[in-house]
């Protein structure tokens, strides 16, 4: 069994729970074996989630009815934002059966430390570059909270049995991390209902809590506060773009939803160069 450690991990024991964990990860991150046979690394780190819940009292009880509640805004980061994009608008038309106008999935970053007025992609004006913020790219959607652990179960899916990304041999570095952004971050009930879901879907990945700038972890996601590291949206050429991979080309009905909810006055729109050069097409 191995724990990931590093100088900001520390581990109680309160009694009536076994470990409570918090823990940031930073760059000389290294792992450790323990004599321990009666608890694993991802027990003790889920346990950052529950000791986090119980520390601060918040333990509210869901909404039932998606009909009855407030849509609260969520991000998930899993390497190149494309694909994801592209599984998440599935998730919002098959769960929640929503029409095209109504989709909320949008390509964006999140996650980073350095305050800018503009995240951009990269661009050859070098404005608010992204990378350079430490933000990472994530898919940002609106939805029902009692729908959160149905998007939870389609973000795990994203990976294969041994916690790896789709790209995770192509994009490498912080921009493609993994990432989960919440209102509350660990303190949200739904952080409870993310390891659930992950446990029902492979038990894949392990968590930490994010703390912004964090470094690209294989097989780990980041618990975000969303309240804290807010999304910001990607310009708009990113938006219901072909995948990464080179047998991800999507249909033309998909592609279009950009310029479609454009034209409706529903896609937000970035203040950063629509392209390297701010062309908007190919890229440039």
């Amino acid at each position: 069994m191995k724990l990931l450690t590093s100088p900001l991990f520390s581990l109680l024991f309160i009694s009536g729970w076994n470990y409570v964990a918090s823990f940031g990860v930073s760059d000389n991150s290294k792992s450790i074996t323990t004599s321990s046979s009666s608890s694993s690394r991802r027990q003790i780190l889920r346990s950052i989630v529950g000791s986090s819940l119980v520390a601060s009292n918040i333990l509210p009880t869901l909404p039932a009815q998606a009909e009855e509640e407030e849509f609260i805004q969520v991000y998930f980061g899993c390497g190149c934002f494309w694909h994801v994009m592209h599984e998440f608008v599935m998730a919002e038309k098959n769960i929640l059966k929503r029409a095209d106008l109504d989709l909320t999935s949008r390509a964006g970053y999140a996650g980073g430390l350095v305050p800018s007025e503009k995240v951009c992609y990269h661009n050859a004006l070098n404005i608010g570059d992204y990378g350079k913020l430490g933000h990472a790219e994530v898919v940002s959607m609106s939805i029902p909270p009692s729908k959160f652990k149905d998007f939870a179960r389609e973000y795990f899916l994203l990976f294969d049995a041994k916690g790896n990304r789709p790209d995770q041999n192509g994009d490498r570095g912080p921009e493609y991390r993994n990432l989960v952004g919440i209102p509350g971050g660990s303190k949200s009930p739904l952080a409870q209902e993310l390891i659930e879901a992950s446990k029902a879907t492979g038990d894949k990945l392990d968590f930490a809590i994010g703390k912004g700038n964090d470094k690209e972890l294989r097989a780990v996601s980041f618990i975000m506060d969303s309240d804290k590291f807010p999304f910001y949206v990607a310009e708009q050429y990113h938006q219901f773009h072909d995948g990464f991979n080179l047998n991800e080309n999507y249909p033309n009905s998909y592609n279009s939803l950009a310029s479609k909810l454009a034209k409706e006055g529903k896609l937000e729109q970035s203040a950063c160069p629509n392209g390297l050069i701010g062309v908007g097409v190919l890229g440039l």
